[in-house]
């Protein structure tokens, strides 16, 4: 068994006693004083110090009770201090590892490691802290035995350069990067700045007329566009600093970050779906961002993973021209951007109607406002963004479209963050189609592919919107179909592999399987007797059976009829369950102990099994031989 470093005790009690001792620190030198004067304060002096002695004890002990080790099939982790928990992840269960260092980490040589399942939501694994080596190591291994290596003195795969971000396109990304998070902040602290700001500043606008609301109103505009552009440059240097982009073997490995350094994995038998991602700067300038999202992962609960934070997907490409972009998506997918079907031209009309009444609803209140309050509001200015939202529902209904490639669904959404996605029909797990009250008047429908990937928790899906209502019922069937098609394929696929495995040889056509190769000697035969045949399956109807388990994503289907959706569901087909452990990691953790260790540091044992118990590839593989 491996012990963390020894510098992590240190360090981790640093960090657990920082908040503790400032807060004690502060209540000795303020409110410790009403409790005795100066023997109120050093009384809490002490306490502060005793604090620290336990806090130091309690991570010395922690130290010593916490070990870990790889053997041949799982990573064993036993820890606690005062309960003990034994835990094994089986390596084929381990979808990332992923190291990451702040600033501190790296001056003491230290890492921590997470270790992503297929349970997602939260980390299955984590180690606080090992050496940077060590981490590395841990990575490595991993990734040998989830590839079946026995020999340590197997060479590594090839390590193939896919991308790398240059100073050059690192200042471009922060160029046409913006965080709009940061708006609401901006206007509480300009409604309140301003007033102070104009004070000292002779502004030759008389106080309280329409064109000091202008004023005020553009001013506060032009404060929330600058402070989101600066915020979305510092985010993007930061979290994009040194982006490296690897293959190695059956995964992308990355590296990236300037404060936090990150070291991850991207299992390419994992990948549920592509995005292209831009904007209208990006779009002017000929750039994309692509984004990769695997099943049930949650790169960082701080949300600073590559592309969205807490979404469940990492930016493969940060930012890159176009046409590279494309050509990724084509190198790992097979899969080139096609020609769309757009909405009827009719729903033109319906966005642009969407967006004044908008506007219409904005004037109406300020109307309101303008009678009640003592001082004059320009309440008809946004009827002069009319106009706008005619070209914005324009703008939108040419935006959006869906096209049926040969083994992928693509859709495409959004003019401000235009998304391109990308999924291949095995991936799907049920073709929903909906319509609200609103669409009904217009004859359209909604039609989502979805899929077992975290993002489709908060409606991330591939999604064809405002289509004919013919031409909805007609695409849901046909990705149904193409998702049978394509599950009765990579049956076949596995199934031809399973042979090849066993030395079995296919029968050629109009041969007889008993029949043996000219020239062979009947010592040379396969006993027919001795070796399973295998047969076809009969190819059961979507979202039956396990071995159309093993095939779709991982998650729960989402249910057509959802009570809570404003609007009709009108149809849909149920999709296959949750993939089995063949495609999303295999066997469950075994945690031997149900106490809850009072380390907040280790990582949750309730992490989802769904989808990946043994028993499914056993049994499936059992009905494959007859």
């Amino acid at each position: 068994m491996t012990r963390l470093s020894p510098l992590s005790v240190p360090y981790r009690a640093v960090q657990r006693s920082a908040s503790v001792v400032f807060a004690l620190a502060f209540f000795a030198f303020t409110g410790g004083t009403a409790f005795g004067g100066f023997l109120g304060g050093l009384g809490s002096v002490a306490l502060v110090g005793v604090a620290v002695v336990a806090i130091a004890g309690y991570e010395l002990a922690y130290f010593r009770r916490f070990e870990y080790e790889l053997t041949p099939d799982t990573l064993d982790i036993r820890s606690g201090v005062f309960s003990r928990r034994n835990r094994e992840i089986p390596y084929r269960r381990i979808q990332n590892v992923d190291i990451s260092r702040n600033v501190a980490q790296r001056l003491v040589g230290i890492a921590a490691v997470n270790l992503e399942t297929a349970g997602g939501g939260e980390t299955e694994g984590s180690l606080r802290f090992v050496s940077y080596e060590e981490a590395r190591r841990i990575q490595s291994e991993v990734a040998r035995l989830k590839r079946g290596g026995t020999d340590g003195d197997a060479p590594e795969p090839e390590q193939e350069l896919l991308f790398e971000l240059t100073p050059r396109e690192l200042a471009i990304v922060g160029a046409l990067s913006f965080d709009l998070r940061l708006p609401g902040l901006v206007f509480v602290f300009g409604s309140t700045a301003f007033p102070i700001v104009a004070s000292y500043v002779d502004v030759p606008v008389p106080a309280g007329s329409v064109a000091a609301a202008g004023v005020g109103v553009v001013a506060l505009g032009l404060l929330v566009a600058l402070v989101s552009w600066a915020a979305g440059f510092a985010s993007a240097v930061v979290n994009y600093y040194g982006f490296r982009l690897t293959r190695v073997g059956d995964e992308l490995q990355y590296e990236r970050g300037l404060l936090q350094r990150y070291n991850g994995s991207i299992p390419l038998d994992k990948l549920q779906t592509l995005t292209v991602e831009d904007n209208p700067l990006k779009r002017r300038f000929g750039y994309a961002t692509l984004l990769v999202e695997t099943a049930g992962y949650a790169p960082s609960s701080d949300g600073s993973n590559g592309s969205g934070g807490g979404r469940g997907s990492e930016a493969a490409i940060p930012l890159a021209t176009r046409d590279r972009v494309l050509g990724l998506v084509a190198d790992l997918e097979g899969v080139e951007e096609p020609t769309f079907e757009g909405p009827p031209t009719r729903i033109r009309r319906r966005y642009a109607v969407r967006y004044s009444l908008v506007l219409g609803a904005a004037t109406l209140a300020l109307y309101g406002a303008n009678r009640f309050l003592p001082q004059e509001i320009p309440w008809f200015v946004p009827l002069a963004l009319v106009p706008v939202a005619v070209v914005a529902g324009a703008l939108q209904w040419r935006h959006r479209g869906y096209a049926l490639a040969e083994n992928h669904f693509v859709t495409r959404n959004g003019f401000w963050k235009r998304e391109m996605r990308f999924v291949p029909y095995y991936r799907v797990q049920t073709a929903i189609e909906r319509r609200t009250i609103f669409q009904r008047r217009w004859r359209v429908s909604t039609v989502t592919a979805d899929t077992a990937g975290s993002i489709s928790l908060v409606g991330g899906d591939a999604t064809a919107v405002d289509i004919e209502v013919d031409d909805a019922a007609e695409l849901r069937e046909t990705l149904n179909d193409r998702l049978r098609e394509a599950l009765a394929a990579r049956r076949e696929a596995r199934q031809q592999s399973r042979q090849a495995a066993l030395g079995i040889r296919a029968a050629e056509p109009g041969r007889d399987p008993d029949e043996s190769d000219s020239g062979s000697t009947p010592d040379d035969e396969t006993d027919v007797s001795e070796t399973p045949e295998f047969v076809e399956e009969a190819e059961p109807a979507v979202g039956g059976g396990d071995e159309d388990a093993e095939e779709a994503g991982d998650g729960d289907e989402v249910e057509a009829d959802d009570p809570f959706i404003w609007g009709e569901s009108v149809e849909s087909e149920p999709g296959p369950g949750p993939e089995s452990e063949s495609e999303r990691g295999d066997g469950a953790e075994t945690d031997t102990d149900s106490d809850t260790d009072s380390d907040t540091d280790s990582d949750s044992d309730d992490a989802d099994d769904t989808g990946d118990a043994d028993d499914t590839e056993e049994s499936s593989d059992e009905r494959g031989a007859i």
